[in-house]
């Protein structure tokens, strides 16, 4: 799909671009950036950080690991928040799939001797005796037909374990002996569907093999037992509001968090936090005049890879995504201990490409006349449900805390940890931004006569963890 041209976007917000990229001066009659507008306030001044606090305290008093009963509970409680402010809602399942632990076995026999290999992370359970043969890298293009019905020796190294298994795969190999680049064993992962058997030797022992076949063939006997996949259901949930048909411009702007949190964790700022922004700015908007489509969406299976928001965007048909004219993504946006003392209380919009964009050039600018009082610099960071849109080529930023704070990822990820004047921050900032380009006085952000001064922000090159 076509990229959207950013910059043609912006100039029909009434933004002038100067040839060094910087935003120049809008129409005349725009208000003063460093105050929030009488257009700002509708949205602002309803925001409640006690009801955003009220529902991180409701969330997090389970974990939401995705395919859980705890994260369908979340779901559903989201679903039902977002019927009650009169959004067309929909809970939207899709599969995942968890390797099973705890029961895995695997053998190795070479010559009457047990290498006593680890088994790949998700490998099939199976069993094969067959010739082996070295496929070095096994890279696409480099595996010999050769391999077909036999086990596959393979080098660690350049590639994934799922690549290397696939090209084998493809070739019809029966198995799959990975040796490893040091002397241990833990590694390999395969993909579900993957079906031959997989296990990992360390270096020397690999060396070992190719020696043996050098010298003539070599039989090798796998086994497998207890490892493979179990498929579950995660959810998200999507609302939508669609203006007045005598005032739609047919674009749609989209505000999303995710809902899942890691197994055994309450998430509270990881992330009911951005959850808890996202059903605040859906009451605060249910009954304001828009011409343009709000979609608001929390995802599940974030914490196993983005599979939610990927899905989800998989679902788009291409007339959609190229309305879509902004996602705006919330990632732990709430607590006390993120931020360091960076500007901004610690806030960051972070980039796919780190390059400014729509979302990040309306966000800064709102940050400075709402209560944050500041510009809110950018970044480049991945990692978060902002990049499945970015890959559709709609502008998509992440609104986060950065560094993030000691509890990421622990069961002390709790609702004591939140401070409510980040989530007003943050709410303020989104809901201003959104709500600029959804007001009927912008429509489609083309002949803005309200358009708000443009600002000066800094790229900082600031992963999460400095």
């Amino acid at each position: 799909m076509k990229k959207k041209n950013v910059a043609s976007v912006l100039l029909t917000a009434g933004l002038v671009l100067s040839v060094n990229g910087v935003y120049a001066q809008g129409p005349s009659g725009a208000p003063n950036s460093n105050a929030a507008s009488a257009f700002d306030n509708k949205i602002i001044k309803k925001i409640s950080a006690d009801n955003m606090y009220n529902t991180i305290a409701l969330l997090s008093e389970q974990p939401r690991a995705a395919g859980t009963p705890g994260e369908l509970k979340g779901a559903n409680y989201i679903k039902s928040q977002f019927e009650q402010y009169g959004y067309e809602t929909e809970l939207q399942s899709f599969p995942i799939y968890e390797a099973v632990r705890g029961t895995v076995s695997g053998v190795l026999e070479i010559g009457g001797q047990d290498l006593k290999p680890y088994v790949f992370s998700g490998s099939y359970s199976g069993e094969v005796t067959a010739e082996v043969v070295y496929v070095d890298l096994a890279k696409a293009g480099t595996v010999p037909d050769s391999v077909k019905g036999k086990i596959a020796l393979i080098k660690r190294g350049d590639i994934t374990f799922v690549e290397k298994l696939q090209n084998v795969i493809d070739k019809g190999a029966g198995g799959v002996i990975l040796y490893n680049t040091a002397e241990s064993t833990g590694v390999g992962v395969a993909d579900p569907g993957q079906n031959i058997p997989a296990v990992t030797i360390t270096k020397s022992q690999g060396e070992a093999i190719i020696e043996k076949l050098n010298a003539g063939s070599v039989t090798a006997h796998i086994k497998v037992t207890g490892s493979g996949y179990v498929e579950k259901t995660s959810y998200n949930v999507i609302a939508k509001m669609k203006p007045h048909k005598n005032k739609d411009t047919g674009q749609i702007v989209m505000i999303g968090a995710h809902h899942d949190s890691v197994p055994g964790g309450p998430g509270a700022n990881d992330d009911a936090s951005g959850v808890s922004a996202v059903l605040e700015l859906a009451r605060v908007m249910a009954n304001m005049p828009i011409d343009t489509e709000l979609r608001f969406a929390t995802f599940g299976s974030e914490e196993k890879g983005l599979l939610g928001s990927t899905y989800y965007a998989s679902t788009l048909s291409s007339e959609e995504a190229d309305r879509m004219v902004a996602h705006f993504q919330m990632d732990m946006i709430g607590s006390k201990d993120a931020g360091g003392d960076h500007a901004a209380n610690g806030l960051i919009m972070y980039t796919i490409d780190g390059k400014k964009n729509l979302v990040t050039d309306l966000a800064s600018a709102a940050g400075a006349r709402t209560a944050l009082g500041e510009v809110v610099p950018y970044g480049q960071l991945g990692r978060s449900d902002h990049q499945p849109f970015h890959e559709l080529g709609i502008p998509a930023a992440l609104f986060i805390h950065s560094p993030l704070e000691p509890w990421y990822h622990t069961p002390a990820d709790t609702i004591d940890k939140i401070d409510k004047n980040k989530l007003q921050e943050t709410a303020e900032i989104v809901g201003a931004s959104v709500y600029q380009i959804a007001r009927p006085d912008t429509p489609a952000l083309q002949h803005s006569r309200v358009a708000p001064k443009p600002v000066d922000y800094d790229f900082e090159n600031r992963p999460p963890g400095a």
